[in-house]
């Protein structure tokens, strides 16, 4: 359970607000602090973009990956079109739910 993170979790791992916030709190108090905070937005966005360059598609280009989607949907339509076929032939006994 630990490995599934939930849509918010992750929101908050990326989200660049709450050390944004921080940098400038401490710009407003004149603290030394702003190196360090600064310092953490940095890791933030390299992690992020690691993460990015880690996602798969990520270096198919957008006409490729259209070309794909296309590809795929006219194989749940033809799947549909022979799901729905052979249903209709009723070859197969479907037990009734109780």
């Amino acid at each position: 359970m630990a490995a599934v993170q939930t849509k918010r979790d992750l929101e908050e791992d990326y989200s660049l607000l709450p050390v944004v916030h921080d940098i400038i709190k401490c710009i407003d108090k004149d603290s030394a602090d702003v190196h360090q905070e600064l310092v953490k937005l940095k890791s933030k966005i390299q992690e992020a973009r690691d993460q990015i360059s880690s996602m798969p598609g990520i270096d198919v280009s957008p006409a490729v990956q259209q070309q794909q989607l296309l590809t795929l949907r006219e194989q749940v339509r033809t799947k549909k079109q022979l799901l729905k076929k052979y249903k209709s032939l009723c070859m197969f006994e479907v037990p009734k739910a109780s």
